[in-house]
């Protein structure tokens, strides 16, 4: 038995290296085979390519199967898979009932993005009761595995001291977190703190780096306050 899993073991990691080359078409035939053997793994990888469109047409429903059987075997990036299915109506009616609970049972099991959107459903209150509290605690799980979504949403509670004590400089910190991965919100809530002080001393160069940063991936509320920045140093000079 030990035997048997460790040859599974090394054709899931083969199967894996091949789609890394981005050869769908042999990755498919690898993931099917060790699908069909029951693989939770590579269920939930054909899953993901039917509903990305990788290597095969592009088809929801045939996503939400392969997530179902690996579901079924209790897969938590399967269930956070299936709760976004569920969440944005692909392949199935949208159900924010069910995404919460296939969301809950993932982020129990440490999958970090269900976390996030526990803690959105929690703090937006509208599919569960409002509670700044437990929005908080699933965020800082998810931001504990540098997730930048939750960093971000984390942070922005602190900032705005929404349900929790307004602390800037751990919404500051939260930021940069976000930031420093590309979020390009975080960018823009980390440069605009720069340039009003909060936080920290105001710093203009800090405020036009991470600003610039948010520009270059067309976040408009950057660009604008880019604009703004530009013309006062005009005006000045």
């Amino acid at each position: 038995m030990n035997e048997e899993l460790k040859n599974s073991d090394d054709d899931f990691e083969h199967a894996c290296d091949v789609l890394e080359r981005e050869d769908y078409k042999t990755a498919y035939k690898l993931f099917l085979s060790l699908a069909n053997k029951d693989d939770a793994g590579a269920q939930y990888v054909l899953g993901c390519m039917f509903e990305e469109g990788e290597g095969v047409k592009q088809d929801y429903k045939k996503a939400i199967k392969w997530y179902r059987l690996a579901v079924k075997q209790g897969h938590g990036m399967a269930q956070s898979a299936l709760g976004q299915m569920y969440c944005y109506g692909l392949g199935v009616e949208q159900d924010y009932k069910q995404a919460i609970k296939w969301y809950r049972l993932a982020g129990y099991k440490g999958d970090a993005d269900a976390q996030c959107c526990m803690g959105w459903f929690y703090e937006e209150g509208k599919w569960l009761p409002k509670d700044s509290e437990k929005a908080r605690n699933w965020y800082l799980l998810s931001a504990t595995q540098k997730n930048a979504d939750a960093q971000n949403n984390l942070a922005r509670m602190y900032y705005e001291g929404r349900g929790i004590q307004q602390n800037y400089k751990e919404a500051l910190r939260l930021f940069r977190l976000s930031a420093e991965q590309g979020y390009v919100e975080a960018q823009f809530n980390l440069g605009m703190m720069y340039a009003d002080g909060q936080g920290v001393a105001e710093d203009y160069a800090e405020a036009m780096k991470w600003l610039k940063l948010a520009a270059e991936q067309k976040f408009e509320a950057a660009q604008f306050k880019l604009e703004l920045m530009h013309l006062n140093e005009n005006i000045l000079n």
